[in-house]
């Protein structure tokens, strides 16, 4: 099976470990691996802005280094989120509606592949650490991504994951949204940071760097030792090339 990592713009420019930690994943599970770096942003901020045409310019990008790929498979609700909702309705009407359609079909956040497409729920990692999970709004409400990750996290040995109070509420990133509404925006993100330390967590997970890098920031200046680490990062550790099949309770 071929897949084509979508890297997205965040991990790509300050997380890319992110990205590797993916690579090994999906390559230990027997995966062929490339990455098409024809690849820039799938246009959310742009389309997110009310800028259409922008957004779609720069999405083209995607139709062309996507368009032979089996598999697209993102460490990214948000992106992922994009690509198999928005890209769709950007390039209707278009000569390129029905690439953006196919596209769409066969592009899958991380987590949502292993469990739902490859049907695995240990990828043989081992991590000693009290983790809590945070539930993006892109992934839990845009894509339905909601149990696959703690599937995943439930099989990591040695690992305590522990669970997060009001677990579905918005840190209060939401892209362009911490820009426009800078203060409401951060103190979303310190009522989130207030329920993470809660939980006496070594750790702060999820499947979108663009949460974990505004939640980790707030806790950073609060004075918090809660570290903030992607699950791909937590499923890359201590792995041992065992992986077992199933399916998400």
């Amino acid at each position: 099976m071929r897949v084509s990592l979508f890297i997205t713009c965040l991990i790509d420019a300050f997380y890319p470990e992110v990205g590797r930690s993916a690579v090994r994943i999906l390559e230990r599970l027997g995966m062929q691996v490339d990455f098409p770096a024809r690849q820039t942003c799938c246009g959310q901020p742009a389309f997110n802005s009310g800028f259409r045409e922008e957004a779609r310019i720069a999405a083209v990008s995607l139709l062309d280094a996507f368009k032979d790929s089996e598999y697209v498979v993102g460490p990214s609700g948000s992106c992922v989120s994009m690509v198999r909702h928005y890209l769709p309705q950007l390039f209707a009407g278009t000569p390129r509606e029905q690439e953006a359609k196919d596209l769409a079909a066969r592009t899958y956040e991380l987590c949502e592949f292993l469990v739902r497409v490859l049907q695995v729920v240990d990828v043989g990692a081992r991590m000693p650490a009290r983790v809590t999970y945070h539930s993006s709004c892109h992934g839990a409400r845009g894509l339905g991504v909601r149990d696959e990750p703690l599937t995943l996290l439930r099989h990591v040995r040695d690992l305590e994951l522990v669970d997060l109070p009001y677990a579905e509420d918005c840190c209060g990133f939401g892209g362009t949204f911490a820009v426009k509404f800078a203060e409401l925006s951060a103190e979303m993100g310190r009522a989130k940071a207030k329920q993470v330390a809660a939980t006496g967590a070594q750790l702060l997970t999820g499947i979108d760097m663009s949460c974990l890098m505004h939640l980790g920031g707030l806790l950073r200046r609060q004075g918090s030792p809660v570290r903030v680490m992607h699950v791909a990062e937590i499923l890359d550790r201590g792995a041992a090339g065992r992986f077992t099949r199933g399916r998400s309770a």
